[in-house]
């Protein structure tokens, strides 16, 4: 599957990443490569949650 990651840079400096499929699935990060790999982290929990629970 293919996920929609959308970034942007708030007022504050620091970055968001949202995953689009996944609703509930955004971080920040001091910078983009951060907020990028914070949401892929939390991506995958929210997957192998899903996978334990037999959510999906």
């Amino acid at each position: 599957m293919v996920y929609t990651i959308e970034t942007e840079q708030e007022t504050d400096g620091r970055w968001i990443a949202e995953i689009m499929e996944m609703p509930g699935v955004m971080k920040y990060g001091n910078t983009r490569e951060e907020a990028l790999a914070q949401a892929e982290v939390l991506a995958l929990r929210v997957v192998a949650d899903s996978l334990e629970y037999d959510a999906i």
